[in-house]
C-alpha cells in the first residue's frame, strides 16, 4: 500500500487540476476511498437509495453538497463520507484532489482521494445508502473492463463511460472520475 500511496500522491501533487465553475451549478466534492484487501487495493463505492433526492439507485463514491459549515471541499467530501458510510475523517490518509467534473445534473463535483484502515466498523446511513460495494481497483485499470456509448448532451456528443461489474454498473460522472482517476494515477496494474 505504501508504494501505491507514494505513487498516487507523487502524481496527484504533480498535477496541475482544472477548475470548473459555473455559476449554475452547485459545487459538491466526492472521496475515492481506497483500502487494501487480501493484498488488493479496493475502492468503496455505494448504491443510493431510491428515496435520496438525486441520482436516485446510482452507484457513486461517498460525498455530497458542500455546506455552509464546511471550510472547503475537502471538509465536504470528508464530512459526507463520515455521514453516508461511517468513515471518520481522521481515519482518511488524503493523497490529493483530480480535476473538477461537471454533472448533467448540475453539479460541479471536486474528487479527493484518500486512504482508510481496512477492515472498518462502517456506519451506514441507510436513508441515503442501500448497499457498499467493494471493487478491486486493477478491475478499473483494465481497459477490457470499460465501455464508451455516445449520447447528446446539450446539443453537442458526449462519450458516456461504463464499467460492469458483476450485476452493478458504474457510470456518469463517477465512472469519468475513475477514468480519470486511473489515467492520471495508476499508468499500470498496482503493486
Amino acid at each position: 500500500m505504501d508504494v501505491l500511496k507514494q505513487q498516487i500522491r507523487a502524481k496527484l501533487g504533480r498535477h496541475s487540476k482544472s477548475v470548473a465553475s459555473e455559476e449554475k451549478f452547485t459545487p459538491s466534492a466526492v472521496l475515492i476511498p481506497i483500502f487494501y484487501k487480501e493484498c488488493e487495493p479496493h475502492l468503496l463505492l455505494t448504491l443510493r437509495t431510491e428515496t435520496v433526492a438525486s441520482h436516485k439507485g446510482q452507484i457513486s463514491f461517498p460525498g455530497g453538497t458542500r455546506e455552509n459549515g464546511d471550510h472547503d471541499l475537502l471538509a465536504t467530501a470528508l464530512r459526507e463520507t463520515f455521514e453516508e458510510v461511517g468513515i471518520r475523517p481522521e481515519d482518511v490518509e488524503v493523497l490529493g484532489e483530480l480535476d473538477d467534473l461537471l454533472a448533467v445534473t448540475n453539479f460541479v463535483v471536486t474528487p479527493f482521494v484518500g486512504v482508510f484502515p481496512y477492515p472498518y466498523d462502517f456506519r451506514v446511513s441507510y436513508d441515503e445508502i442501500a448497499e457498499l460495494i467493494e471493487i478491486p481497483l486493477s478491475f478499473f485499470v483494465d481497459p477490457r473492463n470499460r465501455r464508451t456509448e455516445e449520447r447528446l448532451y446539450r446539443g453537442r456528443n458526449a462519450t458516456v463511460y461504463f464499467y460492469d461489474y458483476g450485476k452493478y454498473t458504474v457510470w456518469g460522472v463517477t465512472a469519468r472520475i475513475l477514468k480519470g482517476f486511473v489515467d492520471l494515477c495508476i499508468p499500470s496494474k498496482p503493486s
